[in-house]
């Protein structure tokens, strides 16, 4: 992975910067975003990509509106989730069942972010879908956050997008809640849970077999995160996790499936 980023100092009224992310290997084939290496033949797990991928690329700007406006439009991850797509930065070495089912990775589009004191800050914007960069239904989706610290070490994120994801078509909508809470409050130890809950109208899978009358798919999940460091080098994180496909859409089942796991990392640094 390749990093680039710059920005003048957050402490001005106005500023601006740039965020470039590229990365290389099997993870960054299953990571690409239609239209970025990725055409509309190219369905999971994506075979025939690159092995390369322009996991971000976006413009920032700060306009000094209040406490100042930022604008953000480019290629960017997603804000949900608890687990990012860089292992290293996860407690845990693999991602969970949220990360791989329930949630989108990236977006193409534009975000309006504004501070309300150091407590809270709202998030909102217009993509062009889940881990799309083109267009596929000539509409848009919605996403954005509420973020909350309401004491010190403690962090509250809702989560939200909404919007037709089906290819050539408006009508159906999909949408997921995301909240992600973390608190680091207790000496050396991280703790926080991830809850998710999404829907789609007359999901694309489940029609295409032809055997339900109703086609809406919903899925929800949880997951319990915990991590202590014994020392300055080592670490171990748990992560508890439960996720329900009510109409197995998410995991290509096309029936009820509920998936359990329980994993234990052991960091050393």
């Amino acid at each position: 992975m390749a990093e680039f980023s710059i920005k003048k100092d957050p402490s001005e009224k106005y500023w601006w910067g740039y965020g470039l992310v590229v990365t290389a290997g099997l993870d960054a084939q299953k990571n690409h975003s239609l239209g970025i290496f990725r055409d509309s033949d190219d369905t999971f797990p994506f075979r025939n990509t690159k092995k390369f991928d322009l996991q971000e690329a976006y413009l920032s700007l700060r306009i000094p509106i209040g406490d100042g406006l930022i604008v953000k439009a480019g290629k960017f991850v997603t804000l949900l989730g608890y687990e990012v797509i860089e292992s290293p930065n996860n407690l845990n070495v693999s991602r969970g069942y949220l990360f791989s089912l329930a949630i989108p990775l990236t977006h193409t589009g534009g975000l309006l972010s504004y501070t309300f004191g150091e407590e809270f800050s709202v998030t909102a914007g217009v993509v062009l879908g889940w881990d799309n960069s083109s267009d596929t239904n000539d509409g848009v989706s919605y996403t954005g956050q509420f973020a909350l610290t309401p004491i010190k070490d403690l962090t509250a994120n809702l989560n939200w997008i909404v919007g037709p994801e089906q290819t050539d078509s408006k009508a159906n909508q999909r949408a997921v809640l995301d909240l992600v809470v973390n608190y680091t409050g207790f000496k050396d130890t991280t703790i926080g849970p991830n809850v998710d809950y999404g829907f789609e109208q007359d999901e694309a899978f489940l029609r295409s077999l032809g055997t339900r009358q109703d086609n809406d798919a919903v899925w929800w999940g949880i997951a319990g995160y915990a991590a202590y460091d014994f020392t300055d080098w080592f670490r171990l994180a748990l992560r508890q996790e439960f996720f329900r496909d009510a109409d197995g859409a998410r995991t290509g089942f096309g029936s009820d499936v509920n998936l359990f796991s329980t994993t234990l990392t052991a960091q050393f640094k």
